[in-house]
């Protein structure tokens, strides 16, 4: 059952921050209306702490996205004018996470141990593309995932030393961060390594259609980190169902 005052609550919070997010240039307008209607279905359906470990996710998107910007701007490879986002870059990463939280409430399952570790692993997933996205670029040894070719920073499916790692430093930051904030529990519990390898698994995917299916028309940007984040949120059930 849904408690009114934790909706009055999400809806206050993810209506400060969005505001918020647009009037410091983070969010254009749309990108700001687009992660209020995103945040209010995450933590009206799932939880606040859902809502929490979404909300993590985004102030580390902005960080990485504003690190060394001027950079990234030199290299014509960064995000919008000022690093703001608008809409498509919310809907990218957030659909998933919200559909998680709709198909969820509609089995019954808000509040599962199942459900919180398919959500915290489509969030992992968006956090370690984000992240190796924005810290690949400043690397200067980039190379295309499917042939090892070496290709200039911001290809489609470049990969790098620089990204991997932040790839799956991100993962567990996110996977930890979640853990803690949807079940307060140990974050020493081995089930935290699916969310973790899931946002790995899928940041790596994530290369790979970029480097065949996206760069050749077939997918988008969108449609690409749907598709992975979906897919780490899927497996991630499969381990758990598996393992546990």
């Amino acid at each position: 059952m849904i408690d009114p005052g934790d909706i009055a609550l999400v809806l206050v919070l993810c209506a400060v921050l969005s505001v918020l997010s647009y009037w410091f240039g983070l969010l254009s307008g749309s990108g700001a209306a687009a992660s209020f209607a995103v945040g209010a279905v995450i933590g009206g359906l799932g939880s606040i702490g859902w809502l929490i470990t979404l909300l993590a996710f985004t102030f580390l998107g902005f960080f990485v996205t504003k690190f060394r910007f001027q950079a990234k701007k030199r290299l014509h490879v960064q995000e919008g004018v000022r690093g703001e986002r608008t809409h498509k870059n919310v809907l990218a990463n957030g659909l998933v996470p919200a559909a998680v939280a709709v198909i969820s409430f509609a089995l019954g399952q808000q509040g599962s141990e199942i459900a919180g570790i398919a959500f915290i692993s489509s969030v992992a997933v968006a956090a370690a593309d984000t992240t190796a996205s924005e810290l690949g670029v400043l690397s200067r040894n980039v190379y295309l995932i499917t042939t090892g070719r070496k290709v200039p920073a911001g290809t489609d499916g470049g990969v790098s030393v620089i990204g991997t790692a932040s790839c799956i430093a991100a993962s567990a930051v996110a996977s930890l961060v979640g853990w803690l904030a949807i079940f307060w529990s140990n974050p020493l519990d081995p089930v935290i390594t699916i969310p973790i390898a899931m946002g790995v698994t899928g940041c790596m995917l994530d290369s790979v259609i970029g480097a065949t299916l996206e760069s050749e028309g077939i997918v988008t940007k969108l449609g690409n980190n749907m598709m992975t984040m979906g897919l780490g949120a899927v497996l991630s059930i499969v381990l758990y169902l598996f393992l546990v």
